[in-house]
């Protein structure tokens, strides 16, 4: 099985180190310091699953040398989304399986005029991962789980595939019939908890059981999910219920990607986070004060740090 892992940070190189060492041959796309270091190194990661040192590492920063794979792990920042899309073209064949699993809701839907509707799957990342140093990703938690399938709900032989070798690699790969829906209940984690968090400073531990704290959260799980049923996504009943669950049991350290990124100086997603769910609002007539605040006072960071 060949893959090529398009952004070699947290998510991507966590996966990735994982899948080649379980025998998938894996290429990872990568630039600067951190291509520099796996060429050279290897690629370490250091989990509480056990660590691993993948050496030699398949790494390139030229998507056009490594030919066509059977599958994509795409996995750059969300502002990327276009131009990696463009780039990867020459590994896109006419059954390759383009994952995407950016944070967000519209990765898959960006993509679709770039590579076309059939090469196009949409995911979900659960892992959460950071690079440490240049060839060093570290791993926060035990969770390994990508969730992903196809658009129209199918198990394609493509996806059972990809799912046999997530379950040999160790991964908890599911294979979605809903996938929309998969998506919506992580945008609705993660688009009111990176935006809390990164407005805070602080890990998940730090901020929950706090009542004023914990009464901002349930007011943006509320937003996102009359948000996403107005789109008309199947949200479950206890969509708020499995929102508020995963915040209380988090590890205490875990900070969402966003919040990381703004503590580092670090361009930041919010606008396709808060900042999408207030563009679908407006779309469908839905209120969103809380994340609208929240986008306000972050906005200035966006582009990073202000100078």
């Amino acid at each position: 099985m060949r893959i090529a892992v398009v952004g070699a940070g947290g998510v991507g190189g966590g996966f990735g180190a994982a899948l080649a060492h379980a025998g998938a041959e894996v290429t990872f796309i990568a630039r600067g310091a951190h291509l520099a270091a796996m060429k050279n190194h290897g690629l370490r990661i250091e989990s509480e699953r056990g660590n691993t040192h993948l050496k030699p590492t398949r790494a390139t920063d030229d998507p056009a040398t490594v030919g066509v794979v059977d599958y994509v792990l795409f996995c750059v920042k969300l502002w990327d989304v276009e131009s990696a899309g463009e780039a990867i073209k020459p590994m896109v064949g006419p059954s390759t399986a383009v994952i995407t699993l950016q944070n967000g809701v519209d990765a898959h839907e960006r993509l679709i005029p770039i590579l076309g509707p059939q090469s196009v799957m949409p995911g979900v990342a659960g892992i959460s991962a950071t690079i440490a140093e240049p060839g060093l990703i570290r791993q926060t938690g035990k969770a390994m789980r990508m969730t992903f399938g196809e658009p129209d709900g199918s198990r394609s032989p493509r996806a059972v595939a990809f799912a046999e070798m997530c379950k040999k690699a160790g991964i908890d790969g599911v294979l979605s019939e809903a996938i929309l829906t998969d998506l919506w209940l992580k945008f609705l984690m993660l688009a009111a908890n990176a935006s809390v968090s990164a407005l805070t400073r602080l890990p998940l531990g730090k901020i929950r059981g706090d009542k004023d704290i914990d009464a901002l959260f349930h007011a943006a799980y509320r937003e996102v999910v009359d948000v996403g049923r107005a789109v008309g996504i199947a949200l479950p009943a206890d969509a708020m219920d499995r929102a508020v669950s995963f915040t209380r049991k988090a590890p205490p350290h875990l900070m969402p990607s966003m919040a990381t990124d703004l503590l580092r100086g670090n361009r930041i997603e919010l606008p396709w986070l808060s900042g999408k769910l207030i563009e679908l609002g407006a779309k469908h007539n839905v209120p969103t004060p809380t994340h609208a605040v929240m986008y306000a006072a972050l906005k200035p960071y966006i582009m990073g740090t202000p100078a």
